[in-house]
């Protein structure tokens, strides 16, 4: 084989691995904005889970305490 194009054939992998590289470095940034951002996406449901959770508590006890005042207003001002 020819020197001349053994070298141009490896100058050529030497270009591609560097491109190769470069692509594979940027999928690893990229893979890493995106596991941020399914960790906040992650946090924010878990925030609105508790609190859903709390809106539930306030509504049950709001309903509680409504259904105590009917009952307590129809025993002492309607009987």
């Amino acid at each position: 084989m020819d020197p001349i194009n053994t070298a141009r054939e490896l100058a050529t992998h030497a270009s591609d691995i560097k491109h190769l590289q470069a692509d594979m470095d940027k999928l690893v940034s990229d893979m890493d904005q995106i596991k941020k951002s399914i960790q906040n996406i992650e946090k924010a449901l878990s925030e609105v889970k508790g609190g859903r959770k709390t809106l539930f508590l306030l509504l049950s006890a709001a309903g509680t305490a409504g259904s105590f005042l009917t009952w307590l207003a129809d025993k002492v001002f309607f009987r």
